[in-house]
């Protein structure tokens, strides 16, 4: 075995619960982590210049075009080699991706940038629990259980090895990794504490967050980070509600709830928030996808969409207000 005794003890530890997400899939539950995750779990765990990924084989399966519509799906090979105590250790992983969009080029590299990174992590998930491998267990559910914490490291060291769950300080590698001309001494682990740390500062973990039941209440709300994103509301009871209502342009019925997809930035599979949505009959909604501009679309109809729907989205949570 080329890995170390301190990369084995995290390979062996369990994936936190706080970094697994959940979608649904043909009506199924699924749960997986992302994977910038766990390109930064392979950079913590082998180093950043131990470990290296190559795309063998890349093929598009499928590419259809609808009206102005394009949908595109490819699949991938991935080889992960990783570099341990003079050997190289190699796993491959099978991925597919999907990508639906108005722009053909755009469709096909999305589409092949998610069979690459679906690749990417089911090979790195051959390596152990912290890249998700007991997602793929037939008996997971779809909301993690809460991760049973490791023996606590000794005060001030957790930290700065990896000991961690939530650190990402590269794990150091051991002294023959380097051979004779860079042989480490025990200054390159153990470095000197910073003035500001005290015994007192380093002695407990900072408490873990409250669990909830609601997997809902455990997802981060990325509008707090430094870097926001806008929030993607959900409410099914409004859509409905938007769905009987007349047409804006024509007031026929039935309607489709048509969401604006001008009023938030794009994402990769994610609508814009429920309430930027207006009813449009299926005539005028089949017309206005076909529509490459979708603001000069209603520009030309003098309609302002935005109002529309405020003014929908406030009638549905007029009651929740109140009681608030």
């Amino acid at each position: 075995m080329g890995f170390s005794d301190k990369q084995l003890k995290v390979l062996r530890r369990n994936l936190d619960h706080r970094c697994v997400r959940s979608r649904t899939v043909n009506g199924r539950q699924l749960s997986y982590i992302e994977g910038w995750y766990a390109i930064s779990q392979a950079n913590r765990i082998f180093g950043f210049d131990a470990w290296s990924r190559e795309t063998i084989e890349s093929r598009c399966v499928l590419a259809r075009e609808n009206r102005g519509a394009f949908l595109a799906v490819y699949t991938a090979k991935v080889r992960i080699t990783v570099e341990a105590d003079g050997m190289k250790i190699i796993r491959e992983g099978h991925g597919s991706g999907e990508g639906r969009g108005d722009s053909p080029g755009e469709v096909h590299d999305v589409a092949l940038k998610a069979a690459e990174t679906d690749a990417t992590k089911r090979a790195l998930a051959t390596f152990g629990r912290p890249f998700g491998l007991g997602l793929y267990r037939k008996d997971n559910i779809s909301r993690p259980q809460p991760m049973v914490a490791p023996p606590l490291a000794p005060a001030g060291q957790e930290q700065r090895f990896g000991l961690h769950p939530d650190d990402t300080t590269p794990i150091p590698r051991p002294s023959h990794y380097y051979g004779r001309r860079h042989q480490s001494t025990s200054r390159d682990f153990f470095p000197k504490p910073r003035p500001e740390e005290t015994k007192d500062s380093a002695a407990a973990p900072p408490p873990a967050p409250a669990i909830s039941a609601d997997p809902k209440q455990n997802q981060i709300d990325k509008s707090q980070l430094a870097i926001a994103e806008p929030k993607r509301l959900r409410d099914k009871a409004h859509l409905k509600f938007v769905a009987s209502q007349p047409c804006v342009t024509c007031g026929r019925c039935p309607s489709d709830p048509h969401h604006l997809r001008f009023a938030q930035p794009r994402a990769i599979g994610l609508k814009v928030s429920d309430e930027f949505t207006v009813p449009l009959c299926r005539g005028h909604h089949r017309e206005l996808h076909q529509t490459g501009n979708e603001q000069s679309w209603w520009e030309q109809r003098k309609i302002n969409p935005l109002e529309v729907a405020k003014a929908l989205w406030e009638k549905t949570h007029a009651k929740a207000k109140e009681r608030t």
